[in-house]
């Protein structure tokens, strides 16, 4: 038997959980999580994008630190106020052979509304108001009003083709037909072997790639979100890298002088989410009752946790000093960043009084959810310690992210703990999906389900969406930023530092600010 099919065979093996020799040309990566679908438009989550990114190439891409570079648009102009103008690389095939052009930008822009899921896509095109073809490798978008920055958020458009995902483009094919790999085939470095929810994914090199040849043969992601098994699977010689390493085992991870790490500030932020509902789902009394009225519409109380959450004692012993305080829910290097809001304050006094003042002197009970594979194993533990000096009674929930997004989208919890980052490299992006009223018509606030509204807030955020001048963009991005930290609708937590181990001898990792681990990164050892 020859060699390429025996391999082929050992790596669909692995997809089903299989042990099977790696030779030196393959790559096996274990991160904490998987996507959800191989349909790179089903949802935002970026455990999705980081795996499909692989397989699928975007219009524009962001670099290591979220420069926006050139991929299958080469060039692009402002037109006029509201048409942008791309030109796309010439020569690109599919894996299937077939050509990439206009026709499959077009069809990849207007597919996402049909197929998008929990954590939806649609915020990478709710700018759009139609696609026109001028020939086969320029296209023109149209905005709804001016849309400076539509440019950042084309950086996760994953481009699919036209024909072989024209049978699978409702909610009801699309799953079966890119998890089947009927679907899955894109103009990415490798193409897709095999995959099921929660098993390895399993890729190959795709020799037509227009990027140029990758150094690996095969790539296989493993989805193991306990952290020490991770670790354990690493140090053993099972998996070449792993992302993630958990603050706990860095130290031993760093004395095995057969493994290296590289770790990198990123871009994600964990915070706490309020929900403003009236009759909010998961607070109750000290008997037991569910409550009448919403806590957390009274300012004081959204103040009083703020004040009660020290971000010191988070980063020290939850996060294991892997990580930063943060001031506002974006990072330093992102546009509209505003530098003069301070550091939060550890006050427990003042939070006592204000949970007194708001008519809760004894505090009250709450349930925290957040995704257990997803988060930090001691970060919700250790808030729970923290709001208890302010006698609220917290009662940590974490399940799989499977289960609390769908629950997040439903409107299911009272108070959530996630994890954000603006992608795209301006405050923008974050603003309109968390901060703006939730408002279909204008495609803004998808991610805000829980009835947060502040008129001077939309206000902020749709002159900064439509303002041309840089400098007055900035202006009003900075205020809105602001403005989150007066009125709390979010509180975050800190900024991560995230930490990546791999054996010495075979690969090197170039870090990424957004986390994403994936293959394009990841080279030979000299």
């Amino acid at each position: 038997m020859k060699l390429k099919p025996m391999l082929r065979t050992a790596l669909l093996m692995s997809a089903l959980a299989t042990p099977f020799p790696v030779l030196a040309a393959d790559l096996v990566i274990a991160t904490k999580s998987g996507p959800a679908s191989m349909d790179p438009h089903f949802t935002a989550t970026s455990a999705n994008a980081e795996a499909t990114k692989q397989v699928f190439d975007t219009l524009l891409k962001s670099g290591n630190d979220l420069q926006i570079e050139p991929s299958l648009a080469t060039e692009w102009k402002l037109v006029d106020d509201t048409t942008w103008e791309f030109k796309l690389r010439e020569g690109v095939k599919f894996h299937d052979g077939s050509d990439f052009t206009a026709e499959d930008v077009k069809f990849s822009i207007e597919r996402i509304p049909n197929v998008t899921g929990p954590n939806p896509t649609t915020i990478y095109v709710r700018r759009v108001a139609g696609v026109e073809i001028v020939d086969p490798h320029t296209i023109r978008i149209k905005t709804k009003g001016p849309a400076p920055t539509l440019p950042n958020d084309l950086i996760r458009l994953f481009i699919v083709s036209h024909t072989a995902a024209a049978d699978f483009s409702t909610k009801e094919t699309a799953t079966e037909g890119f998890n089947s790999g009927k679907a899955t085939i894109g103009t990415g470095p490798y193409k897709f072997v095999s995959w099921a929810p929660t098993q390895d994914l399993v890729l190959e090199k795709f020799d037509g790639y227009w990027g140029g040849a990758q150094p690996w043969d095969h790539v296989i992601r493993k989805e193991i979100p306990n952290d020490a098994a991770r670790v354990a699977q690493l140090k053993a010689g099972q998996v070449d890298l792993i992302s993630k390493i958990p603050a706990t085992d860095l130290a031993s991870v760093e004395q095995d002088e057969a493994l290296k790490v590289v770790n990198s500030p990123s871009v994600f932020i964990p915070y706490l989410e309020f929900d403003f509902r009236e009759n909010t789902p998961q607070v109750w009394d000290n008997a037991g009752n569910k409550v009448e009225k919403n806590p957390f519409a009274d300012p004081r109380v959204r103040e009083a946790f703020d004040l009660a959450l020290d971000r010191e004692t988070i980063i020290e012993f939850a996060l294991e000093g892997m990580g930063k305080v943060s001031t506002q829910m974006v990072t330093p290097n992102i546009f509209g960043y505003n530098a003069n809001i301070p550091a939060p304050v550890f006050d427990v006094d003042k939070a006592r009084q204000l949970m007194a003042d708001a008519g809760y002197p004894e505090g009250f009970k709450v349930a925290l959810a957040y995704a257990s594979d997803r988060m930090p194993t001691e970060l919700g533990p250790t808030i729970a310690q923290l709001l208890a000096a302010i006698d609220v009674t917290v009662d940590v929930q974490g399940v799989p992210a499977t289960v609390f997004n769908p629950a997040k989208t439903r409107g299911e919890y009272s108070l959530y703990m996630a994890s954000w980052a603006t992608l795209t490299g301006e405050s923008n992006y974050t603003l309109s999906s968390l901060m703006h009223s939730n408002d279909a018509d204008k495609g803004l606030g998808a991610f805000n389900v829980r009835g947060y509204a502040n008129p001077k807030m939309d206000q902020l955020i749709e002159a900064a969406a439509a303002e041309l001048d840089e400098a007055k963009r900035k202006a009003l991005l900075e205020e809105a930023n602001l403005l989150v930290s007066t009125d709390r609708p979010d509180l975050p937590l800190v900024i991560n530092v995230s930490a990546w181990g791999m054996k010495a001898d075979k690969v090197t990792y170039d870090p990424r600010a957004d986390e994403d681990t994936v293959a394009m990164d990841v080279h030979p050892a000299k």
